[in-house]
């Protein structure tokens, strides 16, 4: 049955205190996020984002505070990022968010509906100098709610699989953190003092504008990796494609390690298969050293490298390849380097097992997604 969303909710905007009074913003107070908090982020439920805003922050400004189970959607700088708030929290202006009358429908099959309406919403926004959906069109917009028994069934299906990339997600999390303990603990206690630059480490290849390449006489040809897939897991299906004949070097597969170097500076391990690397990516791989050793030091001096593109930035910072020349790296000894790969060796095997699994159970929850929404 379609319904306009005032019909099955309250729809709520937010605000910003003023970032002249201090005393409106504070490290633990009521969770404050803006849409740059849902970047990237794709669990179902979110707690808080980069800021928490105090009582009075809240009162002096139109933020409202939200109850847990809104469904939280942005509506400009961009339009249609969704989460669940998971607790009270509170929104800027980017957000017009849903309080649900769950006598009509379940929070959790609104967040799906929601989800899938992103490109409906980019449809009906307006605006000059950036596209907005106003409280208006949002209260109006329609979407289609059955039964709630038929909600019920529809998410016995979809929720053990979100649940399952989420806890993936979350163990993926843990052994990347302990890898980088046990790696920065190697650091502080080697007794080696051979180094060399992390460009002779390994091999840094840049990928290509892959939309010189388009699948030619009805090919159908490799999707394109590009930036905005990376550290995603559930990203949307790969719009473009290349040609399968594209240099072998330029190609990645599961379990290959990407590097962004321009932009959103990121490290990632690819679990999509067989797919084309498009420019700003560097595909990075070694002939002499385990693959952990070369993604931990990449890791190692990500944050350093995200400065320095941060300092060049003019439209959109990048690193070169004198800053891979410049960061050094310690080579393991013998000893060494056969007690780490014992440790770090099958943690980064599960790693890409699990990274694989999501990439296939998210396959499934789009299919479920098609079928019922």
């Amino acid at each position: 049955m379609k319904y306009k969303l005032s019909e099955i909710g309250k729809i709520v905007g937010g605000g910003t205190p003023s970032s002249k009074h201090e005393e409106y913003y504070t490290p633990n107070g009521i969770p404050w996020l803006t849409p740059k908090d849902l970047s990237n982020y794709t669990n179902m439920y979110i707690s808080r984002g980069a800021r928490n805003i105090t009582e009075e922050g809240l009162k002096k400004s139109s933020a409202k505070l939200l109850p847990a189970k809104s469904i939280l959607v942005s509506s400009r700088a961009p339009i249609g990022y969704v989460a669940i708030a998971n607790n009270s929290i509170s929104t800027n202006q980017g957000f017009k968010s849903i309080v649900p009358n769950t006598d009509i429908v379940i929070p959790e099959y609104l967040y799906f509906v929601m989800k899938k309406s992103k490109a409906a919403l980019e449809q009906v926004s307006s605006g000059s100098t950036f596209k907005e959906v106003s409280t208006k069109v949002m209260s109006n917009f329609e979407v289609d709610i059955p039964s709630i028994e038929v909600q019920r069934k529809i998410l016995t299906y979809l929720m053990p699989i979100s649940q399952k990339i989420e806890l993936n997600k979350r163990i993926n999390d843990n052994l990347d953190e302990l890898s980088t303990v046990i790696f920065d603990r190697w650091i502080r206690n080697s007794s080696s003092d051979v180094k060399c630059p992390l460009d002779h480490v390994a091999k840094y290849t840049n990928g290509l504008a892959m939309q010189k390449f388009r699948p030619q006489n009805n090919e159908i040809g490799l999707p394109v990796v590009k930036i905005r897939e990376l550290n995603q897991g559930d990203t949307d299906e790969n719009s473009d494609y290349c040609t399968s004949n594209i240099d072998q070097s330029v190609k990645v597969n599961t379990g290959d390690i990407i590097f962004s170097w321009s932009g959103t500076l990121t490290l990632d391990i690819w679990a999509g298969g067989e797919a084309g690397l498009n420019q700003h990516l560097f595909k990075v791989t070694s002939s002499k050293y385990p693959y952990w050793f070369v993604f931990e030091w990449t890791k190692y001096y990500l944050k350093s490298f995200q400065n320095i593109a941060k300092s060049k930035a003019t439209t959109m910072g990048h690193i070169k390849r004198s800053d891979l020349h410049s960061s050094l790296v310690k080579i393991p000894t013998h000893d060494e380097m056969i007690e780490l790969n014992t440790t770090l060796s099958p943690m980064y095997s599960q790693k890409i097992a699990i990274r694989h699994e999501n990439r296939v159970l998210y396959q499934m929850k789009q299919q479920l997604l098609s079928k019922y929404f």
